[in-house]
């Protein structure tokens, strides 16, 4: 159990203090929750921090259960999508790519994203259930031509962390707890609030600044 996000980050960024400093290395998190856990590690190791976006689909019936996830540039689905109308699918995706887009305005404003080629990528996140999030942004991000890609967690049930540990992309995985017994991320922290986009902004904002990443590029 983890007090908050900032101590789950802290706790990862534990994992590693090899990268501390380095300059070919950028911390990557997945809002809006994970970026708390990404400023943590980032502020720790004094790295850059940097967004990744992307958004479940769920299920008609059931808008938690994820049946795949989205991002501005690729798609992935689930076994459960099969039985899930092909319209459906396609109208979601849709409506979030422009939330996405809408989202990627906001957090950046005029600054442009880091250009992830020959960079040593450390994804991060809260915590995964399914894994089809994460598993969207890993092939997003290896679009970029990075020099490796690390994902660190904080908790994930051990199927969805076994599925991003073998994946082909990913060099290195690290998670902190693998409890058989999950729901849900939110079981495994005492405070568990809501972020909301003007916090995403100012966590985004006060970790580049610090390292004078004001106007990267």
């Amino acid at each position: 159990m983890f007090t908050n996000r900032e101590e789950a980050g802290n706790l990862v960024a534990e994992k590693l203090l090899q990268y501390k400093a380095n300059k070919e290395t950028v911390i990557v998190t997945i809002p809006r929750g994970g970026v708390a856990t990404g400023y943590a590690i980032a502020k720790k190791l004094a790295l850059p921090l940097e967004i990744v976006l992307s958004k479940k689909i769920g299920h008609p019936f059931n808008k938690e259960y994820a049946i795949g996830a989205v991002t501005l540039k690729n798609s992935i689905l689930s076994d459960a999508a099969l039985e899930v109308s092909q319209v459906y699918i396609h109208d979601e995706t849709e409506q979030i790519r422009k939330l996405l887009k809408q989202r990627l305005e906001s957090y950046y404003g005029d600054r442009k994203p880091m250009d992830l080629k020959d960079k040593i990528v450390i994804l991060v996140d809260d915590g995964i259930a399914t894994g089809n999030t994460m598993i969207s942004c890993i092939q997003l991000i290896e679009m970029q031509n990075p020099l490796k890609i690390i994902v660190a967690l904080p908790v994930a049930p051990p199927s969805a962390f076994k599925k991003i540990k073998e994946m082909e992309e990913v060099d290195e995985a690290i998670c902190l707890s693998t409890p058989v017994n999950f729901q849900a991320v939110g079981q495994f922290y005492e405070e568990f609030s809501q972020i909301d986009d003007k916090e995403v902004i100012e966590l985004l904002k006060n970790a580049n600044e610090k390292l004078g990443l004001k106007k990267a590029n």
